[in-house]
């Protein structure tokens, strides 16, 4: 039997339309999963490669930052004929200020998207999965900024901390009714969200200086660490915030 195996498992993935939800929902059905991709924007060139690799693809369009839209999301799922098997939380979003400029509406669009939204995304799809009596799997995605302060991004780097701590929290409360909780804290990816590094010459030189692999990472990076955390290779992997930063972290 292969333990990375996902065929008959479900993963709801949310921002699949590009960058890593996009690689996450692509290499998971690679894997055997069929996917319900979450977001606020078309997902149709997502749809093409789930489809491509022979899997199902269910589109839900959702605002996360909205009161009451992880509970809907999860109806949507659930009515489409999905299983709570796998749940990737990816959507996010950044804000970028020196911190005695930055706004309260900033500060609350962030933290509503990246750290709230998640939480309630997994109680919903964790009530799902206990209701169903389904073993079942959350990763959620960190950030480098789950671990240090970084600059001028202050609701993210609170979004992304929180959710390092919302993590190993759900895994003590959840790992002895099947479910585990872990995260993947990706280092510095070519996404939209890092547009304005990479545009910067200065803070690009800078940035790849420290990374022993001597590149950026691309979405597809982050795509086996989720097969593995997502797959029963993980069973016994509880409320670990999982680095894959070609070595940031180690320098």
């Amino acid at each position: 039997m292969n333990p990375f195996d996902l065929s008959g498992r479900w993963a709801i993935v949310t921002g699949a339309n590009t960058g890593i939800g996009q690689a996450i929902s692509i290499g998971l059905a690679k894997a055997g999963a069929d996917i319900v991709g979450v977001g606020r924007s078309a997902m149709t060139d997502t749809e093409a490669a789930v489809k491509a690799a022979g899997r199902t693809f269910v589109a839900v369009s959702a605002d996360l930052s909205q009161i009451g839209s992880a509970a809907s999301v999860m109806a949507a799922a659930l009515q489409a004929g999905a299983a709570p098997d796998i749940l990737v939380n990816n959507a996010g979003i950044i804000r970028r200020a020196d911190s005695l400029d930055f706004t309260e509406e900033d500060w609350d669009t962030v933290l509503d998207t990246n750290l709230k939204s998640v939480f309630f995304l997994c109680q919903a799809f964790a009530k799902a999965a206990l209701a169903a009596e389904r073993k079942a799997k959350i990763i959620n995605i960190a950030s480098m900024l789950s671990f240090q302060g970084g600059i001028r991004v202050p609701s993210y780097t609170a979004a992304k901390s929180g959710l390092a701590g919302i993590t190993k929290l759900l895994a003590n409360e959840w790992a002895a009714r099947g479910i585990n909780v872990n995260a993947i804290a990706p280092g510095y990816v070519e996404t939209n969200n890092t547009a304005a590094l990479r545009a910067d010459a200065d803070r690009n030189a800078d940035i790849l200086k420290r990374i022993p692999a001597g590149r950026w990472a691309r979405p597809e990076d982050m795509v086996g660490a989720a097969v593995f955390l997502a797959s029963a290779a993980s069973d016994y992997v509880h409320g670990t915030i999982l680095p894959v930063d070609g070595g940031w972290l180690a320098r």
